[in-house]
């Protein structure tokens, strides 16, 4: 078992797909004991069971559609509208921007490409210093996590059997700590500076609103439907996807009909890889659940462990280095089912661990030395690796302290389920 184990860890290393390194460990196991192979076929197809997975790609699509359009810009004229003439107030557009953006892309690469471009220059324009320019624009692409409606959210609901509504509510508190932190730490690093984007004018605001008041409604709409009981989680992603296509492809006409099977493609292909991760995943899963896993998991860290509070420390140690090392939707169908029997038995509730799951894994896209945000930001400013490391350093020091609050404070997340 060991041995094949190994073989499995060397093939990712090597970059083997993940959903048939997942796939021949199921395989593995079920023939060491002797069950018939074609269970794993049937457990594959027991997601076409989950109405809900239909919001994954409906929500993928509206996202990269979205980030395809002119959208990007009139995000960030209205935010600078509203917040620009706050001291470093082109900073907190940006992390406000790329949280905004990141709720609805659910892929942090996406938003350093699409509002990289974007905000890297008018900060460089506006005199911030270059490290801190690409520090935060590297650390706000996963900002977006937490905020409704976030595939990785989505996929936590559907994986630890949580309802996403109550998901939703519980990242709003930890979503917004986490901007608040970091936009409080960008007026400290620029107070030398504290050069306002320019004057609060109402009819900036005005123009700002009129030009985006087409994309204003959109988490008004899936929000409000949902929590009024109006939408399902998977019909408020249909109307979403449907209301940005007409929009984007139809009214504004930003988006060609030649474009349309490109963009399809690009959002399906990260869909693809979820679905099929997901259910190989399912089998691999039961597998280990039968056979106990999780509760020799929980008779180990019962060795070691005694009280929450050390649980959560040496979880949120284990998804620091995950996160580094894979995506957030892979962790979540390989890691959740294992750990949640375990944390239950610490008296961590579902949701709260849903919360500081993705809050961790967001921070590990900045975790050096192999944060994926690390290397797109480097790729797509055409800087070095190292360079990236140093400018996103002080920003990860203040994430982490949020994270922190997030696990040691479980009310932040759970109040407003009350």
């Amino acid at each position: 078992m060991i041995i094949v184990g190994s073989i499995l860890v060397l093939l990712v290393l090597f970059g083997a797909p993940l959903f048939a390194v997942i796939a021949a460990g199921a395989f593995w196991n079920f023939y060491q004991a002797e069950i018939d192979l074609q269970a794993i076929a049937i457990e594959f197809y027991g997601i076409a069971e989950m109405p809900i997975l239909l919001a994954i790609p409906l929500f993928t699509f509206a996202g990269y559609l979205l980030s395809e359009s002119n959208a990007p810009k009139r995000l960030v004229r209205l935010t600078s509208a509203l917040l620009g003439w706050m001291p470093a107030g082109l900073a907190i557009v940006s992390l406000v921007a790329c949280a905004f953006f990141t709720a609805f892309t659910g892929a942090s690469g996406v938003t350093i490409i699409a509002l990289g471009a974007i905000l890297f220059p008018a900060m460089q324009q506006a005199g911030y210093p270059e490290k801190f320019n690409l520090g935060l624009v590297t650390s706000a692409g996963s900002l977006g996590l937490l905020f409704a409606p976030s595939l990785p959210l989505i996929l936590y609901g559907v994986v630890a059997e949580v309802p996403i509504e109550s998901l939703f509510l519980a990242g709003l508190l930890p979503g917004f700590l986490m901007l608040i932190v970091l936009s409080a730490f960008s007026i400290w690093k620029n107070r030398a500076i504290r050069t306002p984007l320019g004057d609060f004018s109402w009819r900036e605001v005005r123009a700002a609103v009129g030009e985006a008041m087409w994309e204003i409604p959109l988490p008004i709409v899936v929000l409000g439907g949902i929590y009024s009981g109006y939408f399902a989680i998977s019909e408020a992603a249909a109307v979403t996807a449907l209301y940005v296509l007409i929009i984007d492809v139809v009214v504004l006409k930003e988006v060609s009909l030649r474009k349309l099977p490109s963009i399809i493609r690009e959002s399906m292909i990260l869909v693809g890889g979820i679905m099929m991760i997901l259910g190989v995943s399912r089998a691999s899963t039961n597998f280990m659940i039968d056979a106990g896993v999780p509760q020799q998991l929980l008779h180990w860290i019962s060795g070691f462990v005694t009280g929450e509070t050390a649980f959560m420390v040496m979880l949120l140690l284990f998804l620091l280095m995950l996160g580094a090392i894979l995506d957030v939707f892979s962790a979540i169908v390989l890691v959740v089912p294992l750990i949640l029997p375990v944390a239950t038995q610490f008296g961590v509730d579902p949701v709260h661990l849903g919360i500081v799951f993705l809050a961790t894994m967001q921070l590990g896209y900045i975790t050096p030395p192999i944060g994926l945000n690390l290397f797109i930001a480097g790729y797509r400013f055409d800087r070095s690796i190292v360079d990236i490391y140093l400018s996103t350093l002080p920003f990860f020091v203040f994430l982490m302290i949020s994270v922190a609050i997030i696990a040691f404070w479980p009310t932040l997340s759970l109040i407003l389920l009350s």
